[in-house]
């Protein structure tokens, strides 16, 4: 390759969704929620950065999965795969970085991102195949990514906004419900596929079986986590909404 191919070459993809993830991270700490609270604006930056990731990358996964025609679990990923999976890969290492900095003692979510970059880098950059069933676990993650940061930007404000605390009232119901049906349901029955066709041994020529044991041990992970969380907060969900009826004060 001579010098003006490679100058005139577009970037890699992966350091230009970093830098745009980097920048709308920084516009919102600075400037978007820069009335908000110290306590409170790291998470408002994350939020926003997620809702750029999330429901973009589902609709580009799924976009990405049925634009080849010879997709299934072992396939050779496609370039508009690999590109979806970078896109993947720049939003949780800005978000790892974003935790590392403000939340250093939370292990669960750190823990968290660096399984998912795990699965991400390895089916893009170690096997190069498998995307399909990656990119089918990004949807089942993401789909309900708008519902949940929405929900939890009114959350941080809830203690100072009646608008806020109206707006994660009605929606808890309506978030729990979806993401107990997407990580309960659908999400448990991907994977239970995912291990039959790779237990056969059919792919173990492009997806070696150590990798994809360790694929589903951490969706697996994520999985059992997602469902803890959920249940605790519908816990506590019917627990304040039964308070708030002996106080007479029952939530419509």
């Amino acid at each position: 390759m001579d010098i003006k191919t490679l100058i005139m070459s577009p970037p890699p993809p992966l350091p230009v969704f970093f830098t745009m993830f980097l920048t709308i991270y920084l516009l919102a700490h600075f400037i978007v929620f820069r009335n908000w609270t110290p306590k409170t604006r790291p998470e408002a930056a994350s939020c926003l950065i997620s809702l750029t990731h999330g429901t973009p990358a589902a609709i580009l996964a799924g976009i990405a999965i049925f634009s080849d025609p010879k997709h299934h679990f072992a396939s050779p990923n496609t370039h508009f795969q690999n590109s979806v999976l970078e896109y993947s890969i720049a939003y949780f290492i800005m978000d790892l970085i974003h935790y590392l900095t403000f939340y250093p003692t939370d292990v669960l979510f750190i823990g968290h991102h660096l399984a998912t970059l795990f699965v991400f880098v390895t089916c893009r950059y170690v096997a190069f195949h498998g995307a399909y069933s990656v990119l089918i676990l990004l949807v089942l993650a993401e789909v309900t990514s708008l519902l949940q940061n929405v929900w939890t930007l009114a959350g941080a404000r809830k203690g100072d906004s009646e608008v806020a605390r109206q707006v994660f009232d009605k929606m808890s119901v309506w978030f729990y419900g979806v993401y107990s049906v997407v990580r309960g349901v659908g999400a448990p029955l991907f994977v239970y596929r995912m291990v039959g066709f790779y237990a056969s041994g059919v792919a173990d020529s492009v997806v070696p079986r150590w990798l994809w044991v360790s694929w589903v041990c951490v969706v697996v992970a994520a999985i059992s986590v997602s469902v803890l969380w959920v249940s605790n907060n519908w816990v506590e969900l019917f627990r304040e909404r039964g308070v708030r009826v002996e106080n007479g004060k029952k939530v419509r």
